[in-house]
C-alpha cells in the first residue's frame, strides 16, 4: 500500500499571533526575509507567534514555478516542512544559479527544469524528482497561488499579521520591527 499524498504545511511556531510571509524563492528581497525566519521565531517566541510561509510564484523570475513546485515536493517527504525549508535555504544560498540575468539572459537560458531540480537536489541533499512528478502536487501549488490572489497579494515579499496585509513591513526591517507589529 502506498502512502497517500500529503504536503506538510509550511508553519513554524504555535502562538496566537499569525505572521504570514509571501515569498518568491529567487527574489533577493524574499531571500532576505526568509533568512530572518529562525531569528523571528527565536525572538518572538514560538508560544507567541505562528509563522506561515506562503510561496508566491512570479513570472519574471523565470524558474519560479519549477522552484515553488520543488519546495512543495520537499514538503511531501518524510521530514515535511523541514525538508521544504532545506530546499528554500539551498535556493537562497545559491540564488544566482536559479535566476536569469536581468530576468531574461545568462547561462540559465540553456538550463532545463530537470537540471534545476537536479541542482536543488545536490544543494539540499534531498531526492525531489519523484515527489515533484506526483500529479496531486498541483493542488498544493494552486492553493498557494489562489490564497495569495484572494488576499490581494501580487508581489513578494508581502507580510500579513493576523490576516491583514502590513504594507509598511519590508525585508529591510529588523526582526524587532516585525515583532512590534504583533498584537500584545
Amino acid at each position: 500500500m502506498t502512502k497517500p499524498f500529503s504536503a506538510a504545511p509550511l508553519v513554524w511556531g504555535h502562538g496566537p499571533a499569525v505572521f504570514e510571509m509571501f515569498l518568491e524563492p529567487t527574489c533577493p528581497f524574499s531571500v532576505k526575509s526568509f533568512n530572518k525566519l529562525d531569528e523571528l521565531l527565536e525572538k518572538a517566541g514560538p508560544d507567541r507567534i505562528t509563522v506561515k510561509l506562503r510561496l508566491q510564484s512570479q513570472p519574471w523570475h523565470m524558474f519560479s514555478g519549477v522552484i515553488v513546485r520543488a519546495i512543495l515536493a520537499a514538503s511531501c517527504l518524510p521530514d515535511g516542512k523541514e525538508a521544504a525549508k532545506k530546499v528554500m535555504k539551498a535556493v537562497a544560498d545559491h540564488r544566482e544559479e536559479f535566476e536569469f540575468e536581468k530576468h531574461s539572459a545568462g547561462p540559465n537560458m540553456d538550463t532545463t527544469p530537470a537540471q534545476i531540480i537536479a541542482r536543488i537536489e545536490a544543494y539540499a541533499g534531498l531526492k525531489l524528482a519523484a515527489a515533484f512528478s506526483v500529479p496531486e502536487l498541483q493542488t498544493e501549488v494552486k492553493w498557494h497561488a489562489k490564497y495569495a490572489r484572494q488576499n490581494g497579494i501580487h508581489v513578494s515579499p508581502t507580510f500579513m499579521v493576523n490576516g491583514l496585509i502590513e504594507p509598511k513591513l519590508s525585508s529591510g526591517d529588523a526582526v524587532e520591527d516585525w515583532i512590534a507589529k504583533l498584537p500584545v
